[in-house]
C-alpha cells in the first residue's frame, strides 16, 4: 500500500507539471498552443470518410471496452470459481474508475476550451460537448488496457489491449475533439491510476 501511495503521489507530481508548466510564461503557452494547433489542423486537412468512419466506430468502442473487460473477468471468475480472475475484474474496473473520476476533477479546475471553440480553423466530425483536457476516453481505455497488462502480462493480451486504447486514443485528435497534450494527459492519468492500484491486483 505505501509503495502504490508513493506511485500515485508521483503521478499527481508529474501532472501538475503537465498542467501548469505552460502556466509560467506566455511564451511556453503559446508554444504549447501552437504545437497543438498544428497538428489538430494538419489531421483535419487529410481526413479520408473511410478513416473518418473507421475512427468513429472505434471511438465509441471505449464504453465497451471499459465495462466489457471487467464484467467478462467477473463472470469468468464465478463461472470457473476463480477468486484470482474475481480480483482482477474488481482492480481493473476500480483502476478505469478512479482516472475517470480524476479525470472530471481536473477538467472541472482547468476548463481548457474544445479545439474547435479554441481555433476556429480546427474543424471537428462532431462537436462534442464539455471540457477538453484530459481526454476522458485516452485516461479511461489507458486504465483499462494497462490494468489488464499488469493483471495478465502476456504479450497476446498486452499487444490488443494497447492497440485498442491507442486508437481510441489517437481517434479523439483525429475527429477534432482533443489537442495531443489532452490525450497525453488522459494517457499519464490512465496509467497512473492503474500503476497505483496493482496492489488490487489478483494474486
Amino acid at each position: 500500500m505505501p509503495a502504490a501511495f508513493k506511485q500515485f503521489t508521483l503521478l499527481l507530481f508529474f501532472l501538475s507539471i503537465f498542467l501548469f508548466a505552460g502556466s509560467n510564461t506566455a511564451l511556453a503557452q503559446r508554444r504549447i498552443q501552437r504545437f497543438d494547433d498544428d497538428i489538430m489542423i494538419d489531421l483535419a486537412n487529410h481526413r479520408t470518410p473511410q478513416q473518418t468512419g473507421i475512427l468513429l466506430f472505434l471511438s465509441n468502442t471505449y464504453r465497451y471496452g471499459d465495462i466489457g473487460v471487467p464484467a467478462a473477468l467477473l463472470a469468468g471468475g464465478i463461472i470457473n470459481n476463480d477468486k484470482g480472475m474475481r480480483e482482477n475484474s474488481l482492480y481493473v474496473a476500480s483502476s478505469t474508475f478512479v482516472s475517470y473520476g480524476l479525470m472530471a476533477i481536473i477538467k472541472g479546475v482547468v476548463k481548457r476550451r474544445r479545439p474547435f471553440i479554441q481555433n476556429i480553423n480546427i474543424v471537428p466530425v462532431y462537436r462534442a460537448e464539455g471540457y477538453s483536457f484530459p481526454s476522458g476516453h485516452a485516461s479511461s481505455t489507458i486504465a483499462t488496457a494497462t490494468a489488464l497488462s499488469i493483471a495478465y502480462p502476456k504479450w497476446y493480451v498486452i499487444a490488443p489491449a494497447f492497440l485498442w486504447a491507442g486508437s481510441v486514443s489517437y481517434s479523439r485528435m483525429y475527429l477534432g475533439e482533443h489537442y495531443p497534450t489532452d490525450v497525453a494527459a488522459g494517457a499519464l492519468l490512465g496509467a497512473g491510476s492503474a500503476v497505483s492500484l496493482s496492489f488490487l491486483k489478483g494474486k
